[in-house]
């Protein structure tokens, strides 16, 4: 009878309790993951200094609101990877791509602004977009992987500043990519259906990374969908919206169905990824489904002007492509800031036309903690553990 009683706890690894807003989940019987570590892969979503290192600083005012300047995020603060490793009592991710001052014992961040799934085979300067495409950043991935063991093993301070050999495995993978694919499709004036088309080769090319990152080790993954892209004012500038492309809440709806095309499938590539590696954790976070609820009832949430942009200049949203969050012109001979932040960036979503605020990454990361949004439905430190 104890037996039989020991496997139906088992069995029944977790609760849910539905309430008004979320689902709380209880795991019984497994202790947290304490992952070690955390590797990051993505675009400027979760970009803690990959592109600054590597083409220049992102300039004041980015950073003004916790760090007190530049910290090599596009964003008045913190990011939702930030708070990912406050939970998980981390420290922050150095970006692989910076010399200075990094410290790699807890992981790396492999993540640059502006970064695709896919190649662009174009440069940074022509469109906008990283050549750090994800596949690039598996590269180095697999050179950190490497090299660091070999430079570990000299000893002295290099032990002191890169990840051990087990803890690769014991890690957490972190992903959030693939805005910038649908915004390059658009932004080269592809139709919807056209931009829709190449999502299966899209995330091909993304379960490709995944797999080979498995093959160096890694087993609990993390994976966050893409967000309505059709509601950020980079977007809505840049492209000529018409009144019937655009929704209840003034997003474009014609870019968010893209988006929501691309997350099914992503939400059937991990299913496929789980059911190949059985040895492997596949979390997949709605964060789309977040991110439209704060926008579309921002006053409930606290917040206000969810189509603006609070650091930026004229036009409609406050946002002007050639003259950005933290840009100067020269005005009679005398440098001026244009690109200025709001007077309370804490009540405004939409930092830079492009990135969210420090507060709005924390209000997403508070939804999304607890696995009320993933599949399985489980919290961030249990993405360790099998519930099926």
């Amino acid at each position: 009878m104890e037996l039989h009683c020991r496997r139906i706890f088992q069995l029944i690894a977790f609760l849910t309790i539905s309430s008004k807003t979320n689902i709380v989940v209880l795991v019984y019987g497994l202790s947290p993951c304490g992952f070690p570590a955390i590797f990051n892969f993505g675009d400027s979503n979760s970009d803690t200094g990959g592109l600054s290192a590597a083409f220049g600083q992102a300039p004041p005012p980015h950073g003004e609101s916790f760090f007190g300047g530049p910290a090599g995020r596009y964003c008045d603060g913190r990011l939702v990877i930030d708070f990912i490793s406050e939970k998980l009592k981390l420290p922050y991710l150095s970006a692989f791509l910076d010399a200075l001052g990094s410290n790699f014992t807890y992981g790396a961040n492999f993540a640059t602004a502006g970064s695709t799934i896919r190649p662009q085979n174009t440069t940074l300067r022509q469109t906008g977009y990283s050549p750090i495409s994800l596949n690039v950043q598996q590269y180095e991935f697999y050179d950190f992987h490497k090299r660091s063991q070999i430079i570990r093993s000299k000893g002295g301070v290099f032990k002191g500043l890169l990840p051990k050999e087990e803890d690769f495995s014991k890690a957490l993978y972190t992903f959030d990519i693939g805005q910038n694919d649908i915004t390059a499709g658009f932004f080269a004036n592809l139709t919807a259906d056209q931009v829709r088309a190449s999502m299966p080769d899209i995330l091909d090319q993304f379960k490709t990374v995944v797999k080979n990152v498995y093959y160096q080790g890694g087993r609990s993954f993390w994976i966050h969908n893409t967000g309505p892209v059709g509601c950020l004012p980079y977007v809505m500038d840049r492209l000529l919206v018409t009144a019937g492309q655009v929704d209840k809440i003034g997003c474009v709806t014609p870019i968010n169905e893209v988006a929501q095309y691309f997350n099914k499938g992503l939400k059937q590539l991990v299913v496929q990824l789980r059911k190949e590696f059985p040895l492997a954790t596949f979390t997949y976070v709605d964060v789309y489904s977040v991110k439209y609820n704060l926008i579309g009832q921002a006053q409930k949430h606290g917040f206000v002007h969810p189509l603006q942009s609070c650091c930026g200049h004229g036009g409609k949203y406050n946002y002007n492509l050639h003259n950005g969050c933290g840009s100067k012109r020269t005005v009679n001979g005398t440098e001026v800031l244009v690109g200025k932040a709001c007077k309370d960036p804490s009540v405004t979503i939409i930092w830079d036309g492009i990135h969210y605020t420090q507060a709005a990454n924390k209000w997403v990361f508070d939804q999304i903690v607890d696995g009320a949004f993933s599949d399985p439905p489980i919290p961030l430190n249990m993405a360790c553990h099998k519930l099926n």
